[in-house]
This record gives structure tokens, C-alpha cells and sequence, in this order.
């Protein structure tokens, strides 16, 4: 017995030992100049904890979205004036001499699926044409090429966004979840997808440049009146026409906002509406059919004033700062809330307020739908009044805000 262990045992050390020697030779050719007193150890990039690249989560989100990413076609009618003669109407200007001409041309744009109804979503430019022209032939294309005729549901021209809807679609891809625009981060992915130039599905990528951007943007026709779009989401991504009412994404796969438009004036800088916004909007077209001319701003009903000293006296208020309530309008979310003229507003939103105007500019920087919390000199006596913002009045579209509108 020891006979054979011996020799075994001489074996395992001398194999052992040339081992040793072997890694030590590798390693002094293989990691010189690795570590040492004047080296430091070379940076190792830490791979993904789902070992999935943003490149390949781009792919997936773009694979797992874009059935559900719909070509919007329709043929308008309208009329146009056509000048008797070029010379006179330059003469003339606008007022010059013409003729009455129909015309007939093709609009398209990009719109997504918004719940198992046939509810799409889109933006409002895109199926609400000039007031001297209308839609026929309103068509949704999906992605398998089906043609399925579709009308308009509901549109906030303000807002810029629509609902139209198929019917009876037994195809109808599943609808796109919305994420929550606010947790969104500068630098983050951003994937645009939609119809460009009337092309087949396309994709472009960016980022989420900037937030609540302000985009003021002409009336349908030329008119005097404008929408003063805010709180839009910028994005890197290109925006081409066609791509309008289309989603942009993020690298889930969920909505972040819906295209709607390009800076002209600059080159790879986009816009989008926010997703919370079209959370709050849709439901509302959806429970609300019909064209509305609603600016998609807060709205309380009720008009501030600064305090005076003749104000201090009417009303009986000798405290500090605080603004005058002057008028609440009946059945407004400030009348709803319990809000009088005669009321003093202390602070808003945990916060002094002592100027009438910049209150107004704050309501109208919310959301219909966000609540603005009020604490109110009421008669001698303080209370808290909640006010649940709706959306600006169809009227004041377009109208420059005059000093005497309440917010």
C-alpha cells in the first residue's frame, strides 16, 4: 500500500509545482503593465443587470408598439378664391377681385390605439380642416395593411388633440399604454413613430430635450387668433409632417406624448404633447363628442383683484397682503368650491400670493383637472377652499388675454 502512494504523491506535487509555474510565466506575459506602483488598474464596464442593450430595448419597444401605430388618410373639400388677375389682386391685397373655386386634396397623419373600442387617438390638426372645407373619406390604415373607414369622434382644437374610432374592427391591435410624462428625465430615449411624407411606418430616435415648452402656433386659415400650446414635451427626435398624431415612446414601449409638431426656425428640435395631458383630455372628448375650442389651461372662475385700501374697507379685511375676490361666475369650479366675492385669498398652493395678474398666470399654467388649494379670509373667518380646475372656455380661444378676464 504505501508503495502506490508514494509514487502518487510525487506525482501530484511535481504536477502542482509546474502548474504553479505555468500560471505565474502567463501571467507575466499576459498583465504586464496591468497594476503596479505607477499603474492603475484598467476600467472595466459594468454590463447591464438584464443584459439587454438600449439598442436592442429600442428594437423590442419599436417591435412591440408599431401594430398598434395606425396612417390616417382623408380626402378635403373646400373652396378657394382664385384671383381674376395676379396684378389686380396685388393692387387690392386681400380684397381684391376673385373667384370662388372647390378643390379637392388628400391630408394623411399617424394616430395610435387608445382602448378595445376603436378609439384612436391623433391630433386635432390633422382631421379638423379650415372652416371654409370637410372631411370625406376618413380612413385608418393599420400596420397589416387593412383599410377600415373610421369618423371623427371628438376634438379639441385648443388642446390639439382628436378621437376617431372604427367600427367593427375584429383585427384591432392591442391599445398602447400611456406612461406618466412627469417622471420623465432630460437625456432619457426617445422613439417617434408615425407616417412621414404619407411613407410607409417609419421610425426615428432621440432624446427628451427640454420640458413644458410654450409653442405658439397660427389659427386654421390665417386668421388673427392663435393657440398658445404649453407645457409640450421637446424632443430630439425628427417630427416630419405625416408624423403628426403619432406616438413617441420611450424604450418600454409606452407613451410619453403624441407628435404634433416641428420648429421650422431650427433644425432636430420636435415637440410633443405630454402623455398625462392626453390622459386628462381623451376621457373628457370621449365623454364629451363634438368639436370643442378648448386651450387645454386651467380654469376657476373667479376674478382677483389687488387690495386697496377702498377694497380693505368694503370688505372689512385689515390683515396683511392677500388678493380680493371681485366676482365668481356661477357654476364655475370656484362657485362649486364655495368661493364668494368679498373673499380674501391668502395663499395658494401653500404659498402668499399679492398680485391679482400673476395669480391669473399661474392658474393658467395648470392643468383642467389639477386642484388649487386656497387659504381664504372668509368674513373674519379663515378657511380652506379646494378649487378642482376645468379647462378655459371654448370662447377666449385664439383671444389675446385682456387684463379684465378672470382665470
Amino acid at each position: 500500500m504505501r508503495n502506490r502512494i508514494i509514487p502518487t504523491a510525487i506525482v501530484a506535487l511535481v504536477g502542482a509545482i509546474i502548474g504553479s509555474f505555468v500560471m505565474m510565466l502567463y501571467a507575466s506575459t499576459h498583465f504586464a503593465n496591468v497594476a503596479g506602483p505607477n499603474n492603475t488598474p484598467p476600467a472595466v464596464a459594468a454590463a447591464p443587470l438584464t443584459g439587454v442593450s438600449d439598442q436592442d430595448r429600442i428594437v423590442s419597444a419599436v417591435k412591440r408598439t408599431k401594430a398598434s401605430v395606425v396612417a390616417i388618410t382623408e380626402t378635403i373639400n373646400g373652396q378657394q378664391v382664385v384671383p381674376v388677375d395676379p396684378l389686380i389682386q396685388q393692387f387690392f391685397g386681400q380684397q381684391g377681385p376673385g373667384i370662388v373655386q372647390r378643390y379637392k386634396g388628400q391630408a394623411s397623419g399617424s394616430g395610435f390605439v387608445f382602448d378595445t373600442k376603436g378609439d384612436i387617438v391623433t391630433n386635432a390638426h390633422v382631421v379638423n380642416p379650415p372652416s371654409n372645407a370637410h372631411l370625406s373619406n376618413l380612413t385608418v390604415i393599420f400596420s397589416n395593411g387593412d383599410h377600415v373607414p373610421a369618423h371623427v369622434v371628438s376634438v379639441n382644437v385648443g388642446a390639439d388633440l382628436a378621437v376617431i374610432r372604427v367600427d367593427n374592427y375584429h383585427k384591432l391591435p392591442p391599445p398602447l399604454p400611456l406612461a406618466n410624462s412627469d417622471q420623465l428625465e432630460q437625456g432619457q430615449w426617445a422613439i417617434a413613430i408615425g407616417e412621414p411624407y404619407e411613407l410607409q411606418q417609419t421610425v426615428t430616435l432621440g432624446v427628451i430635450s427640454a420640458f413644458n415648452r410654450e409653442e405658439k402656433v397660427q389659427a386654421e386659415g390665417g386668421g388673427a387668433g392663435y393657440f398658445d400650446f404649453k407645457g409640450l414635451l421637446q424632443t430630439s427626435a425628427p417630427i416630419n409632417p405625416g408624423n403628426s398624431g403619432g406616438p413617441l415612446i420611450d424604450i418600454d414601449g409606452n407613451v410619453i406624448g403624441v407628435n404634433q409638431l416641428t420648429d421650422e426656425a431650427a433644425q432636430g428640435i420636435g415637440f410633443a404633447i405630454p402623455s398625462n395631458t392626453v390622459r386628462t383630455v381623451v376621457p373628457q372628448l370621449l365623454s364629451n363628442p363634438g368639436l370643442h375650442q378648448g386651450t387645454d389651461t386651467g380654469f376657476a372662475g373667479f376674478a382677483p383683484a389687488d387690495m386697496t385700501q377702498g377694497l380693505r374697507n368694503q370688505i372689512g379685511y385689515s390683515g396683511p397682503g392677500g388678493l380680493a375676490v371681485v366676482q365668481v361666475e356661477p357654476g364655475t369650479p370656484a362657485d362649486k368650491a364655495g368661493l364668494e366675492p368679498g373673499d380674501v385669498v391668502l395663499q395658494v398652493d401653500g404659498k402668499p400670493v399679492s398680485s391679482a395678474d400673476a395669480l391669473r398666470k399661474y392658474i393658467a399654467s395648470k392643468k383642467p383637472g389639477d386642484v388649487l388649494r386656497l387659504d381664504v379670509w372668509s368674513q373674519g373667518v379663515k378657511k380652506f377652499v379646494a378649487v378642482t380646475l376645468e379647462e378655459r372656455p371654448a370662447e377666449q380661444v385664439g383671444v389675446p388675454q385682456g387684463n379684465g378676464q378672470g382665470p
